[in-house]
């Protein structure tokens, strides 16, 4: 056993020539999607790694002018422009445990103030600010209260609207000031809210549910409202129709407008800044695309977008359009529909890598979509990394991603599933693992693990698991349950004790976990039991290399010691690395020594 910890991890280095493309790919400067203030578009916010670690930077559009916000050992991403452009709000945590306070400072810089006196510290839940330069909607979620939202005026006491013991957020403020829109789960399923709209008294003003529509229950989530004083309407998201589409809700008449947009997979959508129409992102098969629609004319245009996915999209006063676009070929960048590159950080270029292919798989619950990359000319049988996405409410995408293409470097093929629990494939096929919690997703791993072998891409004897947050969780259970199927596992961030895991995790992942395996560890013992990594510890065959932050509250570090200490006992071979952080790290040198031990491991252990 080998075990580490990240005390020389900030170690700044400098690339040079002899740099491999798989390091510059993280070192390289990249930003994204600048927000920008909705009375002062000039004004923008952004996140950029130009310094080495993730923080936030003020933008003047009108100079040219840029500066750092934020400037914290573990990074910082978590901003917010208020709406008149004179403030910039921050969360900040201790060393990434995502339990803080607001933060604010004024956009031409100062001093950091506190930006909600009389609010204790806690996991965020939402913020809405308002036009008029005083007004804030603070969502807040803590063990003990549950939800709570707050109005918070400038030189008030913060007045408590909203309570609940089931997890909830603020959805956002309307033009005026005068309507809160809140997602809410008071019915305890945290997989699909339901809304209210809220007066500033707390008052409330309209409600809307669907997840008592059926026999299967659909979401609702909050797209914003209107950006004009005085309208009453809400662009909101649904899955009606087993997918999720927009719809626009006047939240005082009570009239709904179906778009009845024709396209396939999920639909999405946000006001353009007149409210005349709606930028409309489509995302089908693991890429997207961007659309105008009129509200007037009912007519859906096209906005012309390369082949790959878009991260982010929004649309400026002057009608154009800016976009954080990539591919997995290509490296991101924030583009805008005249043409040009709308922000264009200095310094290295990042390596790009090759190009994706798509690949459909039978599975035991229908077709499996799966992206595969492997080394331009390379013919199988190769080595080959399951590469396992988090989430699980999450997907894959065609998108540029420095993990997977560092193993493709080495020479890996790698294997990308959007297993049962993904997004973007629709509301059945996300709702799916519930109650036989990763054992599903692992049936769906398994369908791909063996096309991947017959189709003669992968190397039966070198076969990689791997992933991060609920991929890492998948990446330990999937040693467990199919320990002949695995050459060696390499979890990062992982769930690894259930049970315990539950227990120190943030209440909004408790209500999630209740939701997907029908109760609590007491009320279900045994779907915790099977879905737990720790029940199958014991028949791990394979090496195991696992990566944790100290600090995370998303899979605390106490339930993977739980593990890594059965692993201890049989003598397995395995290695540990405990880095300074929370879910993940926000600093590029500690990412980049992280996915080196990642490769090395591997080499000592593949044969």
């Amino acid at each position: 056993m080998t075990e580490s910890n990240g005390s020389d991890s900030r170690d700044q280095q400098v690339p040079g020539d002899d740099t491999p493309d798989w390091e510059k790919r993280f070192r390289a400067p990249r930003v994204w999607l600048p927000d920008w203030a909705e009375d002062a578009p000039e004004r923008s916010l952004f996140v950029s790694n130009a310094t080495g670690t993730y923080e936030l930077y003020a933008w003047d559009r009108s100079t040219g002018d840029q500066r750092q916000v934020t400037d914290r050992p573990n990074g910082t991403t978590d901003g917010v422009l208020s709406p008149d452009g004179a403030w910039i709000w921050w969360f900040d945590d201790k060393d990434g445990d995502e339990f803080g306070v607001w933060r604010r400072q004024r956009f031409e810089g100062g001093a950091d103030e506190l930006a909600t006196p009389g609010l204790d510290p806690s996991y965020p839940a939402g913020l809405a600010l308002g036009r008029d330069g005083r007004t804030a909607v603070v969502g807040r979620s803590t063990d003990e209260e549950g939800t709570t939202i707050h109005l918070a005026l400038v030189d008030e006491a913060p007045v408590e609207i909203y309570r609940h013991r089931e997890s909830a957020g603020v959805g956002d403020l309307s033009h005026d000031g005068s309507l809160i829109a809140v997602e809410h789960t008071e019915h305890g399923d945290a997989m699909h809210s339901a809304l209210r709209v809220l007066r500033r008294d707390g008052t409330v003003v309209a409600e809307l549910d669907d997840t008592k529509a059926g026999t299967q229950e659909m979401g609702l989530e909050v797209l914003g409202f209107a950006p004009v004083d005085g309208d009453s309407r809400l662009l909101i998201g649904h899955q009606r129709r087993g997918r999720w589409e927009p719809l626009v809700w006047d939240v005082v008449t009570g009239e709904e407008t179906d778009l009845g947009l024709d396209l396939p997979g999920d639909v999405s959508a946000e006001w353009y800044p007149d409210g005349s129409g709606l930028l409309i992102v489509h995302s089908f098969e693991a890429r997207s695309e961007l659309f105008r629609y009129d509200l007037t004319a009912g007519e859906l245009v096209k906005v012309p977008t390369p082949a790959g996915t878009v991260s982010g999209a929004t649309a400026r006063p002057d009608g154009t359009v800016e976009y954080l676009w990539s591919s997995s070929a290509e490296p991101s960048a924030v583009r805008s529909t005249t043409g040009g590159i709308v922000l264009d950080p200095p310094g290295m270029r990042s390596p790009g890598s090759v190009p994706v292919e798509d690949v459909w798989v039978e599975g035991p619950g229908g077709r499996i979509h799966a992206l595969v990359q492997k080394p331009a000319g390379a013919s199988g049988p190769l080595p080959t990394v399951f590469d396992i996405h988090g989430g699980p409410t999450w997907h894959d995408s065609d998108a540029f991603a420095a993990g997977p293409a560092a193993w493709v470097d080495h020479g890996y093929a790698v294997v990308r599933i959007n297993y049962r629990g993904s997004t973007g494939y629709g509301r059945a096929w996300t709702d799916a693992l519930k109650h036989r919690v990763g054992l599903i997703e692992l049936e769906d791993i398994a369908a791909v693990r063996e096309w991947a072998i017959t189709s003669g891409l992968a190397d039966p004897a070198r076969l990689i698991l791997t992933g991060g947050s609920w991929g890492g969780y998948l990446t330990l259970l999937g040693l467990g349950v199919q320990p002949e199927a695995w050459t060696l596992g390499i979890a990062a961030v992982p769930v690894a004790d259930y049970v315990t895991a539950y227990h120190d995790e943030m209440e909004a992942l408790k209500a999630m976990d209740r939701t997907l395996l029908g109760g609590t560890p007491e009320e279900v013992p045994e779907r915790f039991e099977a879905s737990s990594p720790l029940t199958y510890v014991d028949a791990v065959k394979a090496p195991v290399y696992i990566s944790a932050g100290v600090n995370d509250p998303r899979c605390p570090i106490r339930q993977i010691e739980n593990y890594v200490k059965r692993l201890e006992a049989r003598g397995a071979v395995h290695e540990v690395y405990r880095y300074d952080a929370g879910h993940g790290s926000l600093v590029v040198d500690e990412r980049i020594k992280q996915v080196r031990l990642e490769l090395e491991f591997a080499e000592r252990n593949l044969k």
